[in-house]
């Protein structure tokens, strides 16, 4: 005989997950720039009661919504630039030989592949932004951005708050592209029967990539009713007027309101770009601005050790910061953070000498109930972080047994 639901039931993991079944899953990314301090970082111990590392400590309020994870590598590859590989190959899909014409492993990144599937039913099917905060693009795209569509096809991530949030909540800029795509199609069905087999299949690729950007147009309209009760609140300040943290924060919250609101369901934040040798202001926490790359090479001296710790932790505090913020929201019988994987990382573990093993990472949320929080885990030495993003596309509901040079999965994450 089946018993009525109690409410102890209720508590059960069982239960909460299928609570929580019916709210999407979502995957999120902070992406912070060459590498940490590993002496800072690193921790002694492992399972629930593991102590948190100098750098970490602004984890303990969250401590048992976060999943930390140690030694997890990344392959590097011989005769590139470092940092350029670090942001270009971090969440990449490919094995270390598969070379774009470039030199690096490019092909998909995680995000992308999930976003095939997680971003049939959003009005966007990612969405990428960047805290970069200089004007002088010095450095090319490899150092500015995490999100790939494959060889030589970058997510472009953007940087100013008012762009994404013009495009995340004006519903009125999303109309006249619609107009614009009318007239597009009409043209590209007049110009059809004038073209040969070929251009006929590239121009079928063509309309079909403009009919999922209609499709797009149709969901944020939908959409609107549900983003008027959240009250989103266009940013007035322009982001080079903007503090560090001010910066870091209203991209996170623009990504959160992006979550919430469902319009998107995987998202990557960059807290900044790799390598970029112009002087960086972090206000509150420097007094003058401070050389983040050329620190990592000056790890020897403890003076600048201690102030790249600091920087560290500052970048730890600006990623609780957003954890809570979607703890705070409440979704069901759980909140946004029950539903969602955050996870702080890095392409290098550490700067000074471009390694990429034990590469910083930490994950916040648990992803439906997917993934096993409240611990630090320590793989055995050599073990890829392609086999994380594995099991993170399984946590999406995306079936991959198999990415770049993985060997398995990660038995935190189901």
């Amino acid at each position: 005989m089946a018993l009525p639901l109690l409410e102890s039931m209720q508590h059960s993991s069982a239960a909460q997950a299928a609570r929580q079944a019916s709210h999407p899953r979502r995957l999120a990314f902070f992406y912070i720039p060459n590498g940490v301090v590993q002496s800072a970082w690193n921790m002694p111990d492992v399972g629930r009661d593991y102590t948190l590392s100098p750098t970490l400590k602004p984890i303990e309020s969250v401590r048992e919504n976060m999943l930390v994870l140690s030694n997890l590598d990344r392959i590097k590859v011989a005769g590139t630039d470092g940092h350029a590989q670090a942001s270009t190959c971090w969440l990449s899909s490919a094995a270390p030989d598969e070379l774009s014409p470039a030199g690096y492993p490019l092909k998909r990144t995680i995000d992308q592949i999930i976003a095939d599937k997680a971003g049939l039913r959003t009005s966007f099917r990612s969405l990428e932004l960047s805290c970069n905060p200089y004007e002088d693009n010095r450095e090319s795209i490899y150092f500015d951005n995490i999100s790939w569509f494959g060889h030589g096809h970058v997510a472009r991530s953007l940087r100013d708050p008012a762009e994404v949030f013009n495009r995340l909540f004006r519903i009125e800029e999303h109309v006249n592209s619609s107009s614009v795509l009318d007239l597009v199609m009409e043209d590209a069905k007049n110009l059809q029967p004038q073209l040969s087999k070929l251009d006929q299949h590239k121009l079928a690729e063509y309309t079909e990539a403009v009919r999922t950007v209609e499709q797009q147009i149709t969901r944020v309209r939908r959409r609107q009713n549900d983003i008027a009760k959240l009250n989103p609140k266009t940013p007035i300040k322009p982001w080079q007027a903007m503090r560090r943290d001010e910066f870091i924060q209203v991209m996170g919250d623009l990504m959160i309101l992006a979550l919430q609101s469902d319009l998107t369901r995987v998202a990557t934040l960059m807290t900044g770009p790799e390598r970029w040798g112009s002087p960086l202001n972090v206000e509150g926490w420097f007094d003058k601005p401070i050389q983040h790359h050329s620190w990592t090479h000056g790890q020897h001296n403890e003076a600048i050790r201690k102030q790249l710790e600091k920087l560290d932790r500052f970048h730890v505090e600006q990623f609780v910061q957003l954890v809570k913020k979607m703890g705070a929201i409440s979704e069901g019988d759980g909140t946004l953070l029950d539903n969602t994987a955050f996870m702080l990382g890095s392409g290098l573990s550490s700067g000074e000498h471009h390694v990429c093993n034990n590469l910083p990472t930490l994950i916040a949320g648990r992803c439906g109930g997917a993934i096993q929080t409240g611990q630090h885990v320590r793989y055995a030495e050599g073990t890829p972080i392609a086999n994380l993003w594995c099991s993170l596309a399984k946590a999406m509901g995306v079936d991959r047994n198999r990415l770049g040079d993985s060997t398995g999965l990660i038995n935190e994450i189901s």
